[in-house]
């Protein structure tokens, strides 16, 4: 039986502080799941479209909380979007939970001092198993499973693009960087199409690389690449053009104090492109999503764009090959 330890607020928390607020969750409707991996109970929440049929096969989206959390914090955070346009598109979603609400992202023990990396859960495994399950079990398309996450999720994303590239089309991080460690094990087999969003200002994982930290600084949590170097190893990848085409979005709310930038590396092999979007102004926080913490120690949520709405656009035009 795994112990449970007392978290200490630290990084991709926003933790105890953060991510506790199951009592906003969008859909109570959704169900829990779980299978049994290296002899560990791993368990997920799931939402099944209302259109599902189970003799259609239909694409998965794995949504990774951060440290902290849980995959029904996760719903939240992202105020129930995913679910909603599941409904529309219909697709599956999963939110899986970490074991102690972390996930093993690539950072050495040295650097975190989390629980899953001391005992080195081998979250990769557990993803994987996870994807042959519901490809299984319910006629998951295996050419169209797409890989999004938040903080530690987003790092665990990169780390998962790394290891997963056979069964993972696309990925979507959100205010996470590639750990400077992990690109001596990263040797993805194909192209994976990328698109990140990253804050500016980000509080916690700074967007021009260095030491992540807890809120305000407090604890330093490992080192990771910037935004545009996590984006750049990505594109060279995959083959795209070297020169992005930049482009601003519309400034639909002035008032929240962002403006998105949108960088494209597109022309990559088998179709893939790596698009990064800078919100300037913007901190450790999920665009159009649920503002978890004060903007003093996350920063500001940008209401420019919906991250759900981009991320499933940008999943929708991907396949494996």
């Amino acid at each position: 039986m795994i112990r449970q330890k007392q978290i200490i607020p630290s990084l991709l928390v926003v933790t105890a502080l953060f991510l506790n607020f199951s009592n906003r969750t969008i859909s109570e409707t959704n169900n829990t799941d779980s299978i049994i991996v290296d002899g560990l109970k791993r368990s997920w929440l799931i939402h099944i479209p209302l259109s599902y049929n189970i003799n259609k096969s239909v694409p998965l989206l794995i949504a990774l909380h951060g440290g902290g959390g849980t995959g029904r914090n996760m719903e939240t955070l992202t105020s129930g979007g995913f679910d909603r346009i599941a409904n529309i598109k219909g697709f599956v979603v999963v939110y899986p939970d970490g074991i102690e609400k972390y996930w093993n992202d690539g950072r050495s023990i040295e650097e975190t001092r989390y629980w899953v990396q001391r005992k080195n859960i081998d979250d990769v495994g557990f993803i994987s198993a996870l994807i042959d399950h519901l490809v299984n079990k319910m006629n998951i398309d295996p050419k169209r499973v797409y890989v999004t996450g938040m903080s530690n999720g987003a790092i665990m994303s990169y780390r998962l693009a790394c290891a997963l590239s056979g069964k993972i089309a696309a990925i979507a991080p959100v205010a996470g960087n590639i750990p400077q460690n992990l690109l001596l094990s990263c040797s993805p087999s194909r192209p994976v199409s990328v698109l990140a969003i990253n804050g500016v200002n980000d509080p916690l994982v700074p967007f021009e690389g260095g030491d992540v930290s807890g809120p305000y600084g407090l604890k330093k949590l490992g080192k990771v690449l910037s935004a545009l170097e996590s984006i750049k190893f990505w594109a060279k990848n995959n083959e795209c053009l070297e020169t992005p085409v930049i482009t601003y979005e519309p400034d639909m709310k002035p008032q929240d104090g962002t403006r998105v930038r949108k960088e494209a590396y597109t022309n990559g092999k088998n179709n893939s492109e790596v698009i990064l979007y800078v919100i300037e102004g913007g901190g450790h926080t999920w665009p159009g999503g649920y503002q978890y913490l004060g903007e003093k120690i996350v920063g500001k949520t940008s209401r420019d764009i919906n991250a759900d709405e981009v991320i499933w656009d940008f999943f929708e035009k991907h396949s494996l090959q």
